[in-house]
């Protein structure tokens, strides 16, 4: 009996390193604002959702929170797709993952903390110098790292197919 594989593709790739990613992201953000600021994991992922609606999202309860979590998981795929595309025109990012994933998580933290939420109705909070350096090496460690990772686990199988489906 013979048994066909599937070849591996670049959306494994984004698959596994956007799913990991949201998981370990997620875990760091109710892990850093439970110890910092005494939250549960609910405010957290309403203040995601609040990037829709607005100081409204924590008055939702759990819907609001539910909302936060796709959110959450979008981006991390998203992200997961922005470097795993980008490593078809910069091998250096599959040669050097840890030095590319940890660049690219830390830049991400910055586009999304200082552009792109300032553009959405998100409510603002103080800027607490904890939290930020948690953003940025959570990004950076959660995020980029094992997307980096797998990314290069993936394009390394000699299964590997460069098509995305």
């Amino acid at each position: 009996m013979t048994s066909k594989s599937r070849p591996i593709t670049l959306g494994t790739a984004i698959f596994y390193g956007g799913l990991i990613a949201g998981i370990l992201d997620a875990t760091d953000a109710v892990a850093a604002y439970y110890f910092v600021a005494g939250f549960n994991p609910f405010p957290d992922l309403q203040f995601i959702a609040s990037g829709f609606y607005g100081a409204s999202a924590f008055q939702k309860g759990i819907s609001g929170a539910m909302v936060g979590l796709l959110a959450r998981c979008f981006v991390a795929f998203a992200v997961a797709a922005g470097y795993v595309g980008a490593t078809r025109f910069l091998p250096v990012l599959i040669r050097e993952p840890v030095m590319g994933g940890t660049i690219y998580g830390a830049a991400v933290f910055i586009v999304m903390h200082f552009v792109v939420l300032p553009h959405t109705a998100v409510v603002t909070s103080p800027l607490s110098l904890p939290l930020l350096l948690n953003g940025a090496l959570g990004h950076a460690l959660f995020v980029g790292l094992p997307i980096a990772l797998i990314a290069r686990r993936v394009t390394s199988q000699p299964s590997f197919s460069t098509q995305v489906a």
